[in-house]
Parts: C-alpha cells; sequence; structure tokens
C-alpha cells in the first residue's frame, strides 16, 4: 500500500495578504498560479544566505514586470509561509527588517 502524499499548509503573512489586496483581478490571477507552483514544488524558488537564509524567494512577471515571492518552506512540517510579494527594489531590505517577524510565524506554528 502506498502512502498518500501528505497536503503542505500555507499561510500567508499580514503583509501579503495587503499586498494581495491591492492588485487588479487579473494579476491577482497570475499570483495565485504561481502560490499554486509553489505548493506543487516548494523548492522552485531560489533559497537565500546569510539573514534570509529562511527565505526561498520565487521570481515571475506581471504585465512584463518582474514580482519576487518571498516565502519559507518547512520541510518537516510540510508548511509553507508566504511572507512578502513585490518588485525587486528595496525587496531583500524590507525582509531583513522583517526577519525576526517571519521566524516567529514559523516556530509559532506547532
Amino acid at each position: 500500500m502506498l502512502d498518500e502524499p501528505k497536503e503542505i499548509d500555507v499561510y500567508e503573512s499580514r503583509r501579503f495578504g495587503k499586498a494581495l489586496d491591492k492588485l487588479p483581478e487579473a494579476q491577482l490571477k497570475v499570483v495565485e498560479d504561481e502560490i499554486d507552483k509553489i505548493i506543487d514544488d516548494p523548492e522552485i524558488g531560489e533559497l537565500k544566505k546569510g539573514d534570509l537564509s529562511h527565505l526561498r524567494v520565487h521570481k515571475f512577471k506581471i504585465d512584463n514586470q518582474q514580482v519576487l515571492l518571498g516565502y519559507s518552506w518547512v520541510e518537516n512540517k510540510l508548511e509553507i509561509y508566504l511572507l512578502h510579494l513585490g518588485s525587486h527594489a528595496n525587496f531583500y531590505d524590507k525582509m531583513k527588517k522583517q526577519r525576526k517577524i517571519d521566524l516567529k510565524l514559523a516556530n509559532d506554528k506547532v
């Protein structure tokens, strides 16, 4: 008997939800499709180093503009935390400022 793949739990930060709320319907659909790709293959995003070693970044385009989706993948818990969505400008600086909050979010969900 084969073990069925377990479902991955997906959580989003408040700032990620706010970024989604600002998107028009057509762009929201693109982001939802990209989230589905992440759920299908959580290691699709590039794993960062140093201060942002908890972060993976998946890059894609909306209306010819590159968008970065930052998330954390906790493999042993089968959980994905959608942390930030935005353009490349200041993306990593914002993520460094939010590092403690993001790590707390991932550690609080047990």
